[in-house]
């Protein structure tokens, strides 16, 4: 997979599933994680084949119900932009009544940057639910 570098420099990789490769936002400010189907060259989810699509919302609802049980949000926003980076990645984003922007859309809001060992320990944390999901 060539993963754009727009997306390789605001993400870090937390773990490969069927389909898609996921990665954790550097921006502190949400929970927030995205989806980047392993195959080249895709920018709408029409691109994919019938059977990756529906690998797609399987993954979608794994890694939703994943950001469930870790942060109890009050909502799950799920988008699918690809304005400014044209490969298909989807965004899983926990949302809580009580963040600075709810309940405005996140984009181009507020950015906060991780700690170094707090951006290890989120990777590890969700890594450990994505394995033990799987398992």
């Amino acid at each position: 997979m060539q993963l754009d570098h727009r997306l390789a420099q605001s993400s870090e990789f937390i773990a490969d599933l069927t389909l898609c490769q996921v990665r954790l936002s550097h921006n502190a400010a949400f929970p927030w994680l995205i989806l980047i189907p392993k195959i080249d060259d895709i920018i709408e989810i029409i691109n994919l084949s019938r059977p990756d699509q529906h690998q797609l919302m399987d993954e979608i609802a794994q890694i939703s119900k994943i950001m469930q049980d870790l942060f109890a949000p009050n909502k799950i926003n799920v988008a699918t932009l690809g304005n400014v980076v044209p490969q298909l990645h989807i965004h899983v984003i926990a949302r809580y009544h009580t963040d600075p922007v709810w309940p405005n859309p996140v984009w181009n809001t507020i950015s906060q940057e991780y700690f170094e060992l707090d951006l290890q320990a989120r990777v590890e944390l969700i890594r450990q639910y994505i394995q033990f999901s799987i398992d």
